[in-house]
């Protein structure tokens, strides 16, 4: 081989060489389209809490926070029931630690629930934690998603710690829900969530949020 040759091959060497150490390109599955239905639940889910708060915030300061209790009674299922009307969602609050019995979660909610919990301890913030899924039930496709509530500093006179409950919340309590579960909650915890559920159609794939919360 003659000089030119060598000097060739010699400078394609490390070229060659490294043929056989190169990583092959990551390949990233992109993240499937929200579906639209979604967005609507969401919207919905977001609408309600701020307006109930408002509604209770007039009452405390009309009347205090014991009163603010019936209000909350009357007030909190009324609206729920206009926002389903209006939106074709059947919509309602349910809570680990519930107050009206009504609230008590089913077992698809209770799993949602318990992930968001263990969502904030890990550092999530409440105010981004979400489910949403298609399921089957009795042969029909049903849309749902829940969206986490966090305790705002409002909610602490009735559902704060004992020392901070405001003035005859405690007796109010004990007359309406004597079975009462939800208190001892701090400002920022999770008090429970928005769920919302809906017919789909038959042959919707089942879905579920990227980060899987409900996954063991």
């Amino acid at each position: 081989m003659n000089t030119p040759s060598l000097l060739l091959a010699a400078a394609l060497l490390p070229l060659l060489g490294g043929c056989d150490t190169l990583a092959p390109e990551k390949i990233t599955a992109a993240t499937p389209p929200e579906p639209a239905w979604v967005r609507e639940a969401r919207a919905s889910a977001t609408a309600l809490p701020p307006k109930l708060m408002a509604v209770l915030s007039t009452a405390i300061q009309a009347s205090g926070p014991a009163d603010a209790i019936d209000v909350c009674k009357e007030a909190a299922p009324r609206m729920a029931q206009a926002a389903s009307a209006q939106s074709g969602w059947q919509i309602r609050r349910v809570s680990l630690g519930n107050r009206n019995p009504k609230a008590s979660p089913d077992a698809w909610e209770r799993r949602a629930l318990e992930a968001f919990d263990r969502s904030q301890k890990a550092g999530v913030a409440p105010a981004k934690l979400e489910h949403w899924e298609v399921v089957t039930e009795n042969g029909q496709a049903m849309r749902r998603y829940m969206r986490a509530l966090p305790t705002q500093p409002l909610c602490i006179q009735c559902h704060g710690t004992a020392d901070q409950l405001g003035a005859g919340v405690a007796q109010r309590l004990q007359q309406l829900y004597p079975q009462d579960r939800a208190t001892g909650y701090a400002v920022g915890q999770i008090r429970g969530a928005m769920t919302l559920q809906q017919p789909g159609p038959l042959d919707e794939t089942r879905r579920q949020t990227v980060n899987e919360l409900l996954k063991p």
